[in-house]
Parts: structure tokens; C-alpha cells; sequence
């Protein structure tokens, strides 16, 4: 299919969507937040071209964290463009780069098949591994209500979403927009247990 015949139909879906959610679904700030506030959010693209097999993950963990803050907002890179987050897929123990990552920077984030062999939740490691990035250092030991307990929670553990001080952490890396933005870590923290 040509793609402007994609396109429309993307288009006409989206509309469709759009009129069939009404003003309460179309508008998605928290409460209390004005536009402006959403204007200033720092977005971040992120690349997983090199995360074969960690697809769904890495889409479930960046839709839990844009679910859950407001200040910061994760969207995939299109082909050929720079990313701040570059994804991998290895054979070893899951690691990132601390942040918070700025625009224009760039962080690694490895999501490693040795957690997931030995019994560890593919969503929730992609989701800990993109807090690093936002600036999140590990909370071991934790309890599973933390997403930054990582490894220490057990492989029973599927929490892939923030908790409240980890979302105010990552709301107050990112408040004010790109200009207040610390530098990033630059650790690499490697999450085996």
C-alpha cells in the first residue's frame, strides 16, 4: 500500500478515535496541570532498532513512565535519527547509564537475557532500566511496590509502574523543562542481584 494511502487512513482512524472519545479522553494533563506546563515537558526519543525480542517491553516500560509523569515524555526515534536512550539486547545482566539524560545527550541502556533466563519480568526490567535513565538510582533491597528494587524484589515481582516518590523524583529532575536540567550521572549500574 502507497504511503499516502497509509497516511489517510492513519489520519481518518485518528479522527475517528478523537471524536468518539470526546473532550474528557481528548485531554490527557493532570489535573490542575495547564497547557503550558505540558508544553515545557522534556521529550526524549529512544532508540531499540538493536533490542530484538524486547519490543512489547520496552513499549509497555516507556508507556508506564509517560502514564505516570508529566514533565518528561519518552517517544520512539524515527529511523536514522539521534536517540538519547539507545536500547540494546545482550546476553548479560541488565544496565544503564544513570541520568537524568538531557536532550541532545546520550545514555546506553542493556536489557539483558540473563535476568529474563533466570525468571525475571521482561516489562519490568525495561521499565527499572528506563528509570535509570530518567535519573533513578537502584533501591536494593526493596519491596516490589518499588520499581527501582529491581532484582532484590524477587523474580515474582511484575511492578512495571513507578511509585509515588519515584514519579516525584522524575517529575523534579525534569521541572522547568530542558534549562534546570542537571547533568547526568554518567554511572553505569549494573542490576544483577
Amino acid at each position: 500500500m502507497p504511503l499516502g494511502t497509509w497516511l489517510k487512513a492513519g489520519t481518518s482512524a485518528t479522527a475517528l478515535v478523537l471524536a468518539m472519545a470526546g473532550p474528557a479522553t481528548a485531554a490527557h494533563a493532570p489535573a490542575g496541570e495547564s497547557s503550558a506546563a505540558q508544553a515545557a515537558a522534556v521529550t526524549l526519543r529512544y532508540d531499540d532498532s538493536r533490542a530484538a525480542g524486547w519490543e512489547a517491553a520496552i513499549a509497555a516500560g516507556v508507556a508506564s513512565w509517560n502514564a505516570n509523569v508529566s514533565n518528561v515524555h519518552l517517544v520512539e526515534a524515527a529511523p536514522g535519527t539521534a536517540a538519547e536512550i539507545v536500547i540494546v539486547a545482550t546476553t548479560g545482566w541488565p544496565q544503564a547509564t544513570l541520568g537524568p539524560v538531557r536532550p541532545g545527550r546520550q545514555v546506553r541502556v542493556e536489557l539483558g537475557s540473563q535476568a529474563v533466563d533466570q525468571g525475571y519480568n521482561k516489562t519490568r526490567i525495561a521499565a527499572h532500566e528506563l528509570g535509570h535513565s530518567l535519573g533513578l538510582p537502584d533501591t536494593k533491597p526493596g519491596p516490589c511496590s518499588q520499581l527501582m528494587s529491581g532484582s532484590s524484589a524477587g523474580t515474582a515481582c511484575t511492578n512495571a509502574t513507578p511509585n509515588t516518590t519515584e514519579r516525584s523524583r522524575v517529575q523534579s529532575a525534569y521541572a522547568g523543562g530542558i534549562a534546570t536540567l542537571a547533568p547526568a550521572d554518567g554511572r553505569t549500574l549494573i542490576d544483577a542481584p
